[in-house]
């Protein structure tokens, strides 16, 4: 009896995940520091859950809760080369290039930092 059990997400080649292009989500403020980097403001979202446990607790229903995430240099360097026109395998080229990488090397990097934009709701693929 499988109740609970989540449905496995659709396998993706490399060569087809290579060539989505990243969007960045509406739903975002960034900010440039004067350092150069970037800070990204998103909504936060709870989990069912944990928004009744707030309710529970007081916390106001229509109060929008947002984090905030700082870019380093290289991150900064990546998130600006996301304009939802390149597809990833332009921007780990580009990348590499940019900071002398082997493509390899660049390509996990980006592909691994563009994954965790994208479970946090900042990136999407089309």
């Amino acid at each position: 009896m499988r109740l609970f059990k989540r449905k496995p997400a659709p396998e993706l080649s490399r060569t087809t995940a290579l060539h989505y292009k990243p969007v960045k989500s509406n739903d975002i403020t960034e900010v440039r520091l004067e350092t150069g980097e970037v800070l990204i403001e998103y909504p936060l979202t709870l989990r069912p859950l944990a928004a009744a446990i707030a309710r529970r607790l007081g916390a106001a229903p229509t109060s929008r809760q947002t984090k905030k995430l700082q870019l380093d240099v290289l991150g900064t360097s990546v998130w600006d080369l996301l304009d939802g026109q390149r597809s990833v395998s332009q921007v780990i080229e580009l990348f590499a290039r940019a900071h002398r990488l082997e493509n390899r090397e660049a390509e996990v990097s980006v592909t691994r930092f563009i994954k965790e934009l994208g479970r946090r709701g900042l990136l999407g693929l089309r």
